[in-house]
């Protein structure tokens, strides 16, 4: 039986959930084993500072990656700002505007200039094309971001980071356990960067990490991590408390115990995602390259208001009221926060009609496949009907 729009919470009916449906519930893995680390590391008393656990993470990530080093940190934005510091860069950085706001403020918290850059219109990634426009003498790196696990054209701009001598990064933040033309996430570029926020797939409470091949660059982060100190305990640069506590690692590791699990999870309720909105007029679940890993965190729904006659943001009113809580993955962009706005503003026209589209939906361990299905007979009424929604919506706010 179809639901009528006056069932839906929004217009006065039930709730469609008891209990609210979040996007980046945290996977704690086996809570005993957690529990049994941290016991380990306070009789042990050596809770920070490259203590065992976080090597081990260390070498867990590495191995992962595919590359010799994994530097482990306190979370993501100071890996970011480190790595920036530790190239030696001047000037300005090209990247996506596209993305989380940590990714620009790390360039600017350590002097660079963030350059945004539009993106390619399907994948949502930096064009290469639109970045080699953007190079000027100021420019010193690019840094890519891989999107919702998509990676980034890797291959394109490694070419075009060596042709024009730039220093290549990328924030691999959504990609951890991905590949990209079937190599692990984390050996591209000079260096690539992690995030093991609650949030993420695996997590550390809060966790980042540095990843490459780069022997003496690695160094330098283990010195700027830890204050700018050396190996031989000498101050030999200007560095920053960034180490990640052994509380953090006992976390990762095993949350990282249960990464396959999770992505395998993941993946199923990606599927299940696809198959209940599958012909739904104006609706997309975004797909992943069949031929590469993914860790399947983000189950992506792009909408179409030309055709469903609702906003993406009436959409997601729509389902918060049912208990249901998609995130923005981004909106507004970087380029239109009150942060790095400009007079006039920068337009990014691929960016820009992305971040109109798209609402990132709950999946996870905790999330049932009853619970999809319900989400998506929600959405399916909202984009069957969604003119005669925006009206009613229209008269309710009126009377």
């Amino acid at each position: 039986m179809k639901r009528a729009l006056t069932d839906l919470a929004v217009f006065g009916g039930p709730e469609a959930f008891l209990r609210p449906l979040l996007v980046g519930m945290p996977t704690v893995g086996d809570r005993a084993r957690f529990l049994a680390r941290l016991e380990w590391a306070l009789d042990n008393e050596w809770l920070t500072n490259g203590g065992p656990l976080a090597t081990e993470l260390e070498g867990r990530i590495a191995d992962i990656a595919g590359v010799r080093y994994a530097v482990a940190t306190c979370n993501a934005t100071a890996a970011l700002q480190l790595v920036l510091k530790a190239s030696g860069i001047t000037g300005q950085v090209i990247m996506p505007s596209l993305t989380f706001a940590a990714t620009p403020h790390a360039a600017s918290w350590v002097g660079l200039e963030p350059v945004f850059c539009d993106v390619d219109p399907v994948t949502g990634c930096l064009d290469p094309g639109r970045v080699e426009k953007l190079i000027t003498p100021e420019t010193g790196a690019i840094l890519g971001v891989h999107l919702w696990g998509r990676a980034a054209p890797v291959l394109e701009l490694e070419k075009l980071a060596a042709e024009h001598g730039l220093r290549l990064f990328f924030d691999a933040a959504h990609a951890f356990g991905c590949t990209a033309g079937g190599r692990p996430v984390g050996g591209f570029g000079d260096a690539e960067v992690f995030s093991f926020h609650a949030t993420k797939t695996v997590m550390a409470f809060e966790g980042g990490a540095v990843t490459t091949d780069d022997g003496e660059l690695a160094e330098r982060l283990v010195a700027l991590r830890n204050f700018g100190i050396d190996r031989d305990k000498s101050v030999t640069a200007v560095g920053m408390n960034a180490k990640m506590s052994e509380c953090s690692a006992a976390m990762g590791l095993t949350s990282l115990d249960a990464f396959p699990a999770t992505r395998e999870r993941n993946r199923e309720n990606h599927a299940l995602y696809q198959a209940e909105l599958t012909g739904v007029p104006g609706t997309e679940v975004l797909s992943f390259h069949e031929h590469e890993r993914n860790n399947h965190q983000y189950v992506i729904l792009r909408t179409d208001r030309a055709v469903t006659g609702l906003h993406r943001d009436r959409l997601r009113a729509l389902l918060q009221a049912e208990k249901v809580f998609p995130q923005l993955y981004f909106s507004p962009p970087c380029h239109l926060m009150p942060a790095y706005r400009t007079d006039p503003p920068l337009r990014l026209e691929h960016t820009e009609r992305l971040c109109e589209q798209v609402l990132a939906l709950p999946t996870g361990p905790s999330v049932s496949f009853e619970d999809i299905r319900r989400v998506c007979s929600i959405i399916r009424l909202a984009a069957e009907r969604g003119a005669q929604i925006d009206a009613m919506w229209a008269q309710t706010a009126l009377s």
